[in-house]
């Protein structure tokens, strides 16, 4: 029997738009505790790696009162869940592709530095958690992106063949977790990094989903 193909998908900046609700919350914290806001180009370079350390990125000097830093974090966790998809829209293309994949039997899941609950919350509301077999946050397994297990263990649920997996994401945490994990990369353009395209290794670029089934049928 032929083994189906699996796509694991990175999920802020790569399959959905989400920075103008992290740029809320973020600025909400902000001016709650008396720090800097940021505006949209800052918190896509910033995002990715959890609350605390796109607040901690913020800061010109490095904060390391536990007590502050829970706070915050808390802060954050509380007000973005409560305006999860306020702004935050599915890259454009994204639902056709999912629709077909699924038409393909293509296995699909979400890896994702997200906390696993916010990511599944989302999902849900904008209506795309039906598409995906799996959602695996960093807080799923005792690690996360760019360890190589964030995606191999996923692999490994959904009874799939890394042989035939493909990650997609838009950052160089996506890109060291695929290349840890001996995966062809897809780069989404323009996503929540600092680096331009050329400084990630990637197999293939993108800059949203439209005809996205062509590359993919490269894998099948």
């Amino acid at each position: 029997m032929t083994q189906n193909l699996t796509i694991l998908f990175d999920l802020d900046g790569t399959i959905i738009n989400t920075a103008p609700d992290l740029m809320a919350a973020h600025n909400h914290v902000m001016r709650k505790f008396g720090y800097e806001e940021k505006k949209m180009s800052d918190i896509k370079a910033l995002a990715g790696k959890g609350a605390w350390v796109m607040m901690q990125r913020s800061f010109k000097e490095k904060i390391n009162d536990e007590n502050l830093k829970k706070n915050m974090t808390k802060e954050f966790i509380e007000y973005y869940s409560k305006n999860i998809d306020t702004h935050s829209k599915p890259v454009n293309g994204l639902i056709d592709f999912l629709k077909w994949a699924k038409s393909k039997k293509i296995n699909m899941a979400v890896c994702t530095n997200k906390q696993e609950n916010l990511s599944k919350d989302l999902l849900v509301k904008l209506d795309l958690i039906k598409y995906f077999d799996f959602v695996a946050g960093c807080d799923t397994f005792d690690y996360n992106k760019p360890d190589a297990r964030h995606l191999t263990n996923v692999v490994e649920i959904l009874e799939g063949n890394l042989e035939k997996t493909v990650m997609v994401g838009d950052s160089e945490v996506d890109e060291m977790a695929a290349i840890n994990a001996k995966l062809p990369f897809i780069l989404v353009k323009d996503g929540y990094t600092g680096k331009i395209p050329s400084e990630i290794k990637h197999d293939h670029l993108i800059k949203d989903y439209i005809n996205f089934d062509k590359i993919i049928k490269n894998y099948l």
